[in-house]
């Protein structure tokens, strides 16, 4: 080392340990501790812009608050808030259950790509379809609570650079969540967010705040503090209005903000629809029983400061830091923690199920959402629509039954623990660059299984290949061949057209319908099975259905009939290509479960009332040999004894 470098390099060191020291010391802020109090505080607080200045009705220019220095200036750590569940998602890459990914879809290109930024088998990172941050914030920010990845990433496009400035950045959106008041708006985010409004968009939603123009309209020269009217007077830049009266003599503004979020602000993230022929809508659907019977979507999922929301699933306790999340289960609820001091079953009233007559097996091999949760199965897997995939609750919402992405459900497929659950299922479409590569690969509980459980050769992997480049290359294909859909002959031009492209790796790839396409050295399509292929499932656990509901409650031909959904129901193959949906998959084949084994059992329950009757009778039999022989047995010893006594 450099000796005169010496003396900065230790005055750096102990600098960043001073420093790090002295956050460690930073005391908490006013609302980071609760003094016990289950009243709520009544939140009269100043306005501040993204720059901590505050915000007077008389400013000109009039700028939007910042929920980040608003909430968090004196109130809130905002650190501490965005290492919670739905803020973390590009830092807590942990292993966790996989949940709901964002679909991007594009018709045109035939591409329906699941994305996460979590490590979710199937899902694939936003970075590897080539989605900046900011792009993905524009695609999906309509119901995405902002911070965290679409909030710090930085980008290394100078253009978006620039057009970050001009737009803002989502930051967390506090009244997403906790604005109770009744007027508060959440589909004008995703309005806003549309037009590029980031920095306004929280405000907009509030309801004392009215923004109008577009920032997407503006030059990326446009300076939202020192605003010059745009050249062309057709164009409204951004710009913001607070209600009259909303600000008292000392500046403030009142905000109606509750810590139990009322599920309407849930709902309009986490809501799922069954798609039905006549459309009946959600009036048609029962609630889920334990929001019939009162409870609060925050009952059970909860959180502290820290925003670590407690999704409720068996086994979330291995990979939470959530001291409840071991209580906030299905068993935790009803039955109570094993090795408890205190009695904890019957959290929220919730009644001690007992089962009566089922096996032991059932709760080693079913989740208790196999039995309790989502639609009744029907011998074809319906469909429903989500929030997240096809923004439910958004203006302008595709209301049709078939708005894309497909999602089939439910699916009771065998989860990474071993048991079976209903899962929501939605199958890929891309394409990609292909290598190749030999290597054995084990089948996850979230795909197909062979019979065997046996590992599968892959000789080659995939890469998806750029979102933006797909839809150029595609746009060319049909301005040269005027496709009208995704058939054989576009899918074949598609892949000469990537292949021409020297900027891609390896050869290009089309996955769809469950299998891989690509080019063999003549130039036809080759078709063959891969992982990368699989569909995408989640587990669901909403709606729950009460017992008399369950599957089982008619009797053991609930699941055991020769033709019950629940083992031999047929789950369709979606895909951009017609010819793909003549084929469909039997739900065994998402359980690793073999049918003969399966046929045999249920050919056996035609047969079980004759079983038990048979028993009963058998019993009864040797119950009245056992009887008569003890009743000999009896007389024999009493008249041995009369004898000796004459």
């Amino acid at each position: 080392m450099n000796k005169t470098r010496l003396p900065f390099a230790v005055f750096f060191i102990c600098l960043t340990f001073a420093a790090s020291a002295a956050e460690e010391a930073k005391p908490p802020l006013i609302g980071d501790e609760s003094d016990g109090s289950r009243a709520v505080p009544a939140h009269w607080i100043p306005l501040l812009d993204e720059a901590g200045v505050e915000i007077s009705p008389g400013d000109d220019p009039l700028l939007p608050f910042s929920p980040r220095q608003t909430c968090a200036n004196k109130c809130h750590s905002y650190e501490t808030i965005q290492t919670g569940w739905h803020f973390n998602a590009a830092a807590n890459a942990a292993a966790s259950r996989p949940g709901h990914p964002w679909i991007f879809a594009d018709a045109a290109s035939g591409t329906q790509i699941p994305l996460s930024l979590r490590s979710w088998p199937g899902a694939v990172n936003p970075s590897q379809a080539g989605l900046t941050p900011y792009q993905f914030a524009l695609l999906f920010g309509r119901q995405l609570p902002g911070g965290g990845f679409v909030e710090s990433a930085s980008s290394s496009d100078p253009a978006e650079t620039m057009r970050q400035f001009v737009s803002g950045k989502l930051e967390i959106n506090c009244l997403a969540c906790h604005n109770a008041d009744p007027a508060h708006d959440q589909a004008e985010y995703a309005v806003q967010v549309a037009r590029q409004n980031f920095r306004w968009a929280a405000a907009s939603t509030s309801a004392f705040a009215f923004v109008s123009g577009s920032a997407k309209n503006m030059p990326d020269t446009y300076d939202y503090q020192m605003p010059e009217p745009p050249s062309d007077p057709k164009l409204v830049p951004p710009s913001i209005a607070y209600k009259n009266g909303i600000f008292d003599d000392k500046k403030r503004v009142f905000f109606n903000i509750v810590r139990k979020i009322p599920n309407e602000r849930c709902y309009f993230c986490h809501s799922a629809y069954t798609v039905n022929e006549a459309k009946l809508g959600e009036w048609a659907e029962d609630e889920d029983v334990h929001i019939a019977a009162g409870l609060a979507c925050v009952d059970c999922h909860r959180n502290g400061l820290d925003h670590n929301m407690i999704r409720g699933y068996e086994g979330e306790a291995q990979v939470s830091s959530n001291p409840l999340a071991p209580a906030a289960t299905c068993e935790g609820c009803h039955l109570g923690v094993e090795g408890s001091d205190a009695p904890l079953a019957g959290r929220f009233a919730a009644p001690k199920p007992k089962h009566a007559g089922i096996p032991l097996v059932h709760f080693e091999k079913l989740a208790c959402t196999a039995c309790h949760s989502g639609s009744w199965p029907q011998h074809q897997t319906g469909r429903v629509k989500t929030s997240l995939a096809h923004g439910l609750g958004t203006h302008n919402a595709d209301k049709s039954n078939d708005a894309a992405p497909l999602i089939f459900s439910p699916v009771f497929a065998r989860q990474s623990d071993g048991k079976i659950a209903p899962h929501d299922l939605v199958w890929p479409a891309y394409w990609a660059s292909n290598e190749e590569i030999t290597s054995m690969l084990t089948v996850s509980s979230w795909r197909f299984w062979d019979s065997n459980r046996a590992p599968i050769k892959q000789s080659f992997r995939v890469t998806p290949i750029p979102i933006a480049i797909v839809i150029q290359a595609a746009a060319k294909v049909r301005e040269a061949s005027a496709f009208a859909s995704i058939t054989p002959e576009f899918i074949q031009t598609m892949l000469q057209q990537l292949a021409s492209d020297s900027t891609l790796p390896g050869r290009p790839a089309y996955i769809s319908g469950g299998v891989l396409r690509r080019l063999d050295e003549t130039g036809q399509i080759v078709v063959s099975e891969h992982e990368a292929a699989k569909p995408y499932l989640w587990p669901i656990a909403h709606n729950v259905r009460p017992a008399a509901q369950s599957l089982g409650a008619h009797g053991c031909g609930d699941c055991h009939a020769s033709d019950s959904p629940f083992f031999f129901a047929k789950v369709a193959v979606d895909s951009p290509l017609a010819s793909d949906h003549e084929t469909a998959n039997t739900m065994i084949e998402f359980q690793g479960l073999r049918p003969g084994y399966l046929n045999i059992l249920a050919f056996t329950f035609r047969f079980r009332f004759l079983y038990k009757l048979t028993l009963l009778l058998s019993a009864f039999v040797i119950a009245i040999f056992v009887f008569t022989v003890i009743v000999n047995n009896i007389n024999h010893w009493m008249n041995g004894i009369i004898r000796n006594d004459e």
